[in-house]
Protein backbone atom coordinates (compact mmCIF):
# COMPACT_ATOMS: atom_id res chain seq x y z
CA UNK A 1 0.00 0.00 0.00
CA UNK A 2 1.34 3.41 -0.40
CA UNK A 3 -0.92 6.82 -0.58
CA UNK A 4 0.63 10.70 -0.67
CA UNK A 5 0.59 11.72 3.15
CA UNK A 6 -2.82 11.05 4.52
CA UNK A 7 -6.87 9.83 4.43
CA UNK A 8 -9.19 11.72 4.88
CA UNK A 9 -12.31 10.26 6.59
CA UNK A 10 -15.96 11.54 7.53
CA UNK A 11 -17.08 9.64 11.20
CA UNK A 12 -20.59 8.87 10.54
CA UNK A 13 -22.79 6.18 12.58
CA UNK A 14 -26.25 4.32 11.80
CA UNK A 15 -28.36 3.75 15.13
CA UNK A 16 -24.82 3.48 17.28
CA UNK A 17 -23.32 1.08 14.28
CA UNK A 18 -19.68 3.00 13.14
CA UNK A 19 -18.92 2.97 9.81
CA UNK A 20 -16.29 5.65 8.86
CA UNK A 21 -16.41 6.75 5.20
CA UNK A 22 -13.12 7.47 3.57
CA UNK A 23 -13.18 10.38 1.54
CA UNK A 24 -10.14 11.20 -0.25
CA UNK A 25 -6.06 10.25 -0.67
CA UNK A 26 -6.72 6.23 -0.60
CA UNK A 27 -4.66 4.37 -3.24
CA UNK A 28 -6.18 3.33 -6.89
CA UNK A 29 -7.76 -0.54 -6.48
CA UNK A 30 -6.88 -2.32 -9.41
CA UNK A 31 -10.07 -4.43 -11.45
CA UNK A 32 -12.37 -3.31 -13.73
CA UNK A 33 -15.74 -3.78 -11.58
CA UNK A 34 -15.99 -2.96 -7.57
CA UNK A 35 -16.27 -7.13 -7.22
CA UNK A 36 -12.90 -6.94 -8.97
CA UNK A 37 -11.34 -4.28 -6.80
CA UNK A 38 -12.70 -5.96 -3.38
CA UNK A 39 -11.45 -9.71 -4.62
CA UNK A 40 -8.11 -7.53 -5.26
CA UNK A 41 -8.59 -6.40 -1.73
CA UNK A 42 -9.26 -10.32 -0.19
CA UNK A 43 -6.51 -12.28 -2.40
CA UNK A 44 -4.03 -9.82 -3.93
CA UNK A 45 -2.93 -6.89 -1.12
CA UNK A 46 -4.83 -6.33 2.00
CA UNK A 47 -2.56 -3.54 3.32
CA UNK A 48 -5.03 -0.79 3.45
CA UNK A 49 -7.77 -2.87 4.99
CA UNK A 50 -5.76 -3.30 7.96
CA UNK A 51 -4.06 0.15 7.90
CA UNK A 52 -7.23 1.66 8.47
CA UNK A 53 -9.27 -1.47 10.62
CA UNK A 54 -6.59 -1.97 12.99
CA UNK A 55 -5.32 -0.53 16.32
CA UNK A 56 -3.51 1.83 16.87
CA UNK A 57 -5.76 3.86 14.32
CA UNK A 58 -9.08 2.37 14.76
CA UNK A 59 -10.79 -0.49 17.08
CA UNK A 60 -13.08 -3.62 17.03
CA UNK A 61 -16.68 -1.69 16.99
CA UNK A 62 -16.34 0.23 13.46
CA UNK A 63 -16.03 -0.42 9.78
CA UNK A 64 -14.48 1.68 7.24
CA UNK A 65 -15.85 2.40 4.15
CA UNK A 66 -13.44 2.79 1.05
CA UNK A 67 -15.25 5.38 -1.35
CA UNK A 68 -14.55 4.69 -5.08
CA UNK A 69 -15.64 6.10 -8.52
CA UNK A 70 -18.43 3.97 -9.85
CA UNK A 71 -17.17 1.32 -12.40
CA UNK A 72 -20.61 1.35 -14.35
CA UNK A 73 -22.35 4.25 -15.80
CA UNK A 74 -25.45 4.53 -14.01
CA UNK A 75 -24.09 4.76 -10.48
CA UNK A 76 -23.21 7.88 -8.93
CA UNK A 77 -20.18 6.20 -6.53
CA UNK A 78 -19.37 3.14 -5.39
CA UNK A 79 -18.06 1.78 -2.40
CA UNK A 80 -16.32 -1.28 -0.51
CA UNK A 81 -16.67 -2.54 3.12
CA UNK A 82 -13.99 -3.03 4.84
CA UNK A 83 -13.95 -5.13 8.10
CA UNK A 84 -11.24 -6.36 10.65
CA UNK A 85 -11.17 -10.04 8.61
CA UNK A 86 -12.03 -8.92 4.99
CA UNK A 87 -14.15 -7.02 2.60
CA UNK A 88 -17.48 -7.36 2.31
CA UNK A 89 -19.28 -6.53 -0.85
CA UNK A 90 -22.30 -4.97 1.28
CA UNK A 91 -23.73 -4.07 4.22
CA UNK A 92 -26.81 -2.03 4.88
CA UNK A 93 -25.78 0.02 7.56
CA UNK A 94 -22.71 1.15 5.97
CA UNK A 95 -24.70 2.07 2.59
CA UNK A 96 -26.63 3.93 4.71
CA UNK A 97 -23.29 5.30 6.32
CA UNK A 98 -21.73 6.10 2.99
CA UNK A 99 -25.23 7.85 0.92
CA UNK A 100 -25.41 10.13 4.23
CA UNK A 101 -21.93 10.98 3.80
CA UNK A 102 -22.09 11.57 0.28
CA UNK A 103 -25.03 13.95 0.62
CA UNK A 104 -23.93 16.19 3.57
CA UNK A 105 -20.85 16.14 2.43
CA UNK A 106 -21.68 17.82 -1.36
CA UNK A 107 -20.61 14.62 -3.31
CA UNK A 108 -23.59 13.78 -4.42
CA UNK A 109 -26.10 17.01 -4.77
CA UNK A 110 -29.00 16.88 -2.72
CA UNK A 111 -31.80 17.51 -5.63
CA UNK A 112 -35.21 17.41 -3.40
CA UNK A 113 -37.17 16.25 -0.65
CA UNK A 114 -36.14 12.66 -1.60
CA UNK A 115 -33.01 12.40 -3.28
CA UNK A 116 -31.93 9.25 -5.42
CA UNK A 117 -28.37 7.67 -4.87
CA UNK A 118 -27.03 5.11 -7.28
CA UNK A 119 -24.35 2.57 -5.18
CA UNK A 120 -22.28 0.74 -7.38
CA UNK A 121 -21.18 -1.82 -5.19
CA UNK A 122 -19.68 -5.99 -5.57
CA UNK A 123 -22.99 -7.57 -4.50
CA UNK A 124 -24.68 -5.32 -7.13
CA UNK A 125 -26.20 -1.72 -7.99
CA UNK A 126 -28.04 -0.50 -4.71
CA UNK A 127 -30.85 2.05 -5.53
CA UNK A 128 -31.10 4.51 -2.51
CA UNK A 129 -33.66 7.13 -1.94
CA UNK A 130 -32.88 9.39 0.63
CA UNK A 131 -35.10 11.79 2.28
CA UNK A 132 -33.52 14.98 2.96
CA UNK A 133 -34.20 18.63 4.63
CA UNK A 134 -32.24 21.55 5.55
CA UNK A 135 -29.29 19.88 4.31
CA UNK A 136 -29.39 17.11 5.99
CA UNK A 137 -30.11 13.18 5.24
CA UNK A 138 -32.68 12.53 7.23
CA UNK A 139 -33.34 8.96 6.57
CA UNK A 140 -32.30 6.75 3.24
CA UNK A 141 -34.45 3.61 2.43
CA UNK A 142 -31.69 1.25 0.29
CA UNK A 143 -33.58 -0.88 -2.82
CA UNK A 144 -31.11 -4.00 -1.82
CA UNK A 145 -30.28 -6.78 -4.10
CA UNK A 146 -32.12 -9.81 -4.65
CA UNK A 147 -32.29 -11.83 -1.28
CA UNK A 148 -33.07 -15.14 -0.92
CA UNK A 149 -32.94 -18.35 1.03
CA UNK A 150 -30.84 -21.08 0.54
CA UNK A 151 -31.73 -23.39 2.91
CA UNK A 152 -34.82 -23.24 6.19
CA UNK A 153 -33.69 -25.09 9.23
CA UNK A 154 -30.92 -26.77 8.56
CA UNK A 155 -29.24 -29.03 11.28
CA UNK A 156 -25.90 -27.59 12.15
CA UNK A 157 -23.43 -29.36 14.67
CA UNK A 158 -21.60 -27.17 16.93
CA UNK A 159 -19.37 -27.82 19.76
CA UNK A 160 -20.98 -25.95 22.46
CA UNK A 161 -24.63 -26.32 21.50
CA UNK A 162 -25.50 -29.78 20.29
CA UNK A 163 -26.68 -29.93 16.78
CA UNK A 164 -28.84 -26.58 16.51
CA UNK A 165 -31.32 -25.16 13.43
CA UNK A 166 -29.95 -22.58 11.18
CA UNK A 167 -31.55 -20.79 8.37
CA UNK A 168 -28.97 -19.88 5.46
CA UNK A 169 -29.90 -16.98 3.77
CA UNK A 170 -28.50 -14.47 1.05
CA UNK A 171 -28.94 -10.90 2.07
CA UNK A 172 -25.87 -9.10 0.26
CA UNK A 173 -24.09 -11.68 2.12
CA UNK A 174 -24.62 -14.89 2.99
CA UNK A 175 -26.04 -15.21 6.61
CA UNK A 176 -26.74 -18.25 9.37
CA UNK A 177 -29.82 -17.05 10.81
CA UNK A 178 -30.10 -18.47 14.55
CA UNK A 179 -32.92 -18.07 16.87
CA UNK A 180 -31.10 -16.96 19.93
CA UNK A 181 -33.15 -19.34 22.84
CA UNK A 182 -31.11 -22.46 21.27
CA UNK A 183 -27.93 -20.86 22.56
CA UNK A 184 -29.37 -20.38 26.18
CA UNK A 185 -29.55 -16.27 25.21
CA UNK A 186 -32.00 -13.33 24.95
CA UNK A 187 -30.75 -10.44 22.67
CA UNK A 188 -29.72 -7.73 25.59
CA UNK A 189 -26.88 -5.46 25.78
CA UNK A 190 -25.76 -7.91 29.19
CA UNK A 191 -25.41 -10.52 26.77
CA UNK A 192 -23.24 -9.02 23.85
CA UNK A 193 -20.23 -10.46 24.85
CA UNK A 194 -21.34 -14.11 24.96
CA UNK A 195 -23.58 -13.75 21.65
CA UNK A 196 -20.61 -12.53 20.05
CA UNK A 197 -18.21 -15.42 21.45
CA UNK A 198 -21.36 -17.79 20.10
CA UNK A 199 -21.58 -16.56 17.16
CA UNK A 200 -18.11 -16.52 16.46
CA UNK A 201 -17.91 -19.73 17.70
CA UNK A 202 -20.91 -21.41 15.52
CA UNK A 203 -19.44 -19.76 12.05
CA UNK A 204 -16.38 -21.72 12.78
CA UNK A 205 -18.45 -24.94 13.19
CA UNK A 206 -20.49 -23.99 9.76
CA UNK A 207 -17.08 -24.53 8.21
CA UNK A 208 -17.52 -27.05 5.20
CA UNK A 209 -20.99 -27.92 6.83
CA UNK A 210 -23.01 -25.85 4.15
CA UNK A 211 -21.51 -24.76 1.38
CA UNK A 212 -23.42 -21.44 -0.46
CA UNK A 213 -22.23 -19.96 -3.65
CA UNK A 214 -23.51 -16.87 -4.90
CA UNK A 215 -24.97 -17.77 -8.99
CA UNK A 216 -24.30 -14.75 -10.41
CA UNK A 217 -20.88 -13.07 -8.60
CA UNK A 218 -18.17 -15.13 -8.36
CA UNK A 219 -15.86 -14.72 -5.04
CA UNK A 220 -19.66 -14.31 -3.17
CA UNK A 221 -18.72 -17.99 -1.66
CA UNK A 222 -18.35 -18.10 2.27
CA UNK A 223 -21.08 -17.89 5.18
CA UNK A 224 -19.96 -14.29 6.34
CA UNK A 225 -22.36 -13.72 9.55
CA UNK A 226 -24.10 -15.19 12.40
CA UNK A 227 -27.17 -13.07 13.39
CA UNK A 228 -29.29 -14.19 16.03
CA UNK A 229 -32.56 -13.22 16.24
CA UNK A 230 -35.80 -13.11 18.60
CA UNK A 231 -39.34 -13.09 16.73
CA UNK A 232 -41.40 -10.03 19.45
CA UNK A 233 -45.15 -10.21 20.13
CA UNK A 234 -45.69 -7.45 18.53
CA UNK A 235 -44.27 -8.49 15.06
CA UNK A 236 -40.52 -7.24 14.80
CA UNK A 237 -37.41 -9.32 15.10
CA UNK A 238 -34.87 -8.46 17.46
CA UNK A 239 -31.67 -9.11 15.81
CA UNK A 240 -27.94 -9.54 16.50
CA UNK A 241 -25.43 -9.68 13.76
CA UNK A 242 -22.12 -11.42 15.51
CA UNK A 243 -18.64 -10.49 13.55
CA UNK A 244 -15.38 -11.44 13.69
CA UNK A 245 -12.86 -11.80 15.45
CA UNK A 246 -15.76 -11.04 18.55
CA UNK A 247 -18.04 -8.75 18.36
CA UNK A 248 -22.06 -7.52 17.87
CA UNK A 249 -23.39 -5.46 15.49
CA UNK A 250 -24.83 -2.33 17.00
CA UNK A 251 -27.28 -1.72 14.27
CA UNK A 252 -30.26 -3.85 13.74
CA UNK A 253 -28.00 -4.70 10.53
CA UNK A 254 -29.45 -4.15 6.89
CA UNK A 255 -28.21 -7.25 4.65
CA UNK A 256 -29.46 -9.55 7.67
CA UNK A 257 -32.78 -7.82 8.09
CA UNK A 258 -32.57 -8.57 4.20
CA UNK A 259 -31.45 -12.54 4.66
CA UNK A 260 -34.32 -12.50 7.52
CA UNK A 261 -37.10 -11.23 4.59
CA UNK A 262 -36.21 -13.79 2.55
CA UNK A 263 -36.47 -16.75 4.66
CA UNK A 264 -39.98 -15.41 5.92
CA UNK A 265 -40.83 -14.82 2.08
CA UNK A 266 -39.78 -18.47 1.59
CA UNK A 267 -41.95 -19.56 4.22
CA UNK A 268 -45.42 -17.87 3.71
CA UNK A 269 -44.92 -15.70 5.70
CA UNK A 270 -44.22 -12.51 4.21
CA UNK A 271 -45.90 -11.03 1.29
CA UNK A 272 -45.17 -8.59 -1.36
CA UNK A 273 -45.92 -5.02 0.23
CA UNK A 274 -45.19 -6.40 3.72
CA UNK A 275 -43.03 -4.19 6.83
CA UNK A 276 -41.04 -6.06 8.99
CA UNK A 277 -39.40 -3.89 12.14
CA UNK A 278 -36.06 -4.82 12.95
CA UNK A 279 -34.78 -3.77 16.58
CA UNK A 280 -31.32 -3.84 17.65
CA UNK A 281 -29.41 -5.04 20.66
CA UNK A 282 -29.31 -1.27 21.60
CA UNK A 283 -33.03 -0.21 20.60
CA UNK A 284 -31.96 1.14 17.44
CA UNK A 285 -34.64 0.11 14.72
CA UNK A 286 -34.88 -0.37 10.44
CA UNK A 287 -38.26 -1.45 8.39
CA UNK A 288 -37.59 -3.80 6.11
CA UNK A 289 -39.77 -4.02 3.18
CA UNK A 290 -40.77 -6.83 0.91
CA UNK A 291 -41.05 -4.93 -2.87
CA UNK A 292 -41.06 -7.31 -5.59
CA UNK A 293 -39.95 -11.00 -6.17
CA UNK A 294 -37.42 -12.14 -9.06
CA UNK A 295 -34.98 -15.25 -9.15
CA UNK A 296 -31.49 -15.79 -8.40
CA UNK A 297 -30.12 -18.55 -10.38
CA UNK A 298 -32.60 -21.30 -9.05
CA UNK A 299 -33.42 -19.88 -6.08
CA UNK A 300 -36.79 -17.39 -5.65
CA UNK A 301 -35.98 -14.49 -4.63
CA UNK A 302 -37.44 -11.39 -2.66
CA UNK A 303 -36.14 -7.35 -3.34
CA UNK A 304 -35.83 -6.05 0.03
CA UNK A 305 -36.11 -2.40 0.68
CA UNK A 306 -34.54 -1.21 3.94
CA UNK A 307 -35.10 1.85 5.18
CA UNK A 308 -32.83 3.47 8.52
CA UNK A 309 -30.86 7.08 9.10
CA UNK A 310 -27.49 8.06 9.69
CA UNK A 311 -25.61 10.85 11.89
CA UNK A 312 -22.46 12.47 10.77
CA UNK A 313 -20.45 13.30 14.13
CA UNK A 314 -17.12 14.32 12.80
CA UNK A 315 -13.96 14.41 10.53
CA UNK A 316 -10.64 12.40 10.61
CA UNK A 317 -7.16 12.43 9.03
CA UNK A 318 -4.62 9.14 9.59
CA UNK A 319 -1.08 9.28 8.55
CA UNK A 320 1.46 6.90 7.95
CA UNK A 321 4.90 8.03 9.23
CA UNK A 322 7.61 5.91 7.19
CA UNK A 323 9.11 5.08 10.74
CA UNK A 324 5.82 3.48 12.18
CA UNK A 325 6.51 0.25 13.28
CA UNK A 326 2.80 -0.83 12.86
CA UNK A 327 1.78 0.20 9.07
CA UNK A 328 -0.57 -2.76 8.99
CA UNK A 329 -2.03 -2.31 12.26
CA UNK A 330 -2.52 -4.83 15.63
CA UNK A 331 -5.42 -6.43 17.32
CA UNK A 332 -5.29 -7.90 20.90
CA UNK A 333 -7.70 -10.45 22.41
CA UNK A 334 -8.27 -8.22 25.30
CA UNK A 335 -10.82 -6.32 23.43
CA UNK A 336 -11.11 -7.90 20.29
CA UNK A 337 -12.13 -11.35 21.35
CA UNK A 338 -11.50 -14.92 21.12
CA UNK A 339 -10.69 -15.51 17.60
CA UNK A 340 -8.51 -12.53 16.98
CA UNK A 341 -5.60 -14.95 15.64
CA UNK A 342 -7.81 -16.00 12.56
CA UNK A 343 -7.77 -12.04 11.49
Amino acid sequence: MSFDSSLDLLLVHCQGEIGKVITGGAPEIPGATILDKMNHINTVDDSLRRFVCFEPRAHVAQTVNLLLLPCRADADAGFIVLQPDRAHPMSGSNAICVVTALLESGRVPITGPETIVRLDTAAGLIVARARCGNGRCLSVSLDNVPAFAVALDAPVRTTAFGTIRADIAFGGVFYALVDAAQVGLTIAPENARALAEAGIAIKADLRGQIPVSHPEMPGLDDIAYVMFREFLEDGSIRTCTTLKPGRVDRSPCGTGSSANLACLHARGEVQIGDVRLSRSTIGGTFTAEAIGETTVGNFRAVLPRITGQAWIYGREELRLAPDDPFPEGFALSDTWGPQVGDL
